[in-house]
């Protein structure tokens, strides 16, 4: 089991940015991907980005270009920094991690995005 502990949420403007941090400890080793997703109100959840062992990163249409994914392995911790962002990214922020054996969830970061 991994566990995640997201910290950086919090309430900004349009085009503003914010950093998340994912502080990951545990079974880190055995994690074969590490990721964000998010879930606005009333809304599934869903992927926002995602980076798998072999380095490669995927992002949601929606964030590409705004977003970056990033992670510090002798820290343990993986960041989303985002910017330009829109009301729509309003959402909890969950950091996840994936092993053969489990999913493994954060309690979530609020942002809000709001003039």
């Amino acid at each position: 089991q991994v566990n995640l502990v997201e910290s950086g949420g919090g309430s900004v403007q349009p085009g503003d940015s914010l950093t998340l941090s994912c502080a990951a400890s545990g079974r880190v080793f055995a994690v074969a991907a590490m990721g964000w997703y998010r879930q606005a109100p009333g809304q599934p959840r869903e992927l926002v980005a995602i980076q798998r062992n072999g380095g490669s990163i995927d992002y949601a249409e929606s964030v590409k270009g705004r977003f970056t994914l990033s992670r510090d392995y002798s820290k343990n911790t993986l960041y989303l920094q985002m910017n330009s962002l829109k009301p729509e990214d309003t959402a909890v922020y969950y950091c996840c991690a994936f092993s053969s054996s489990s999913s493994d969830w954060g309690q979530g970061t609020a942002v809000t995005v709001s003039s």
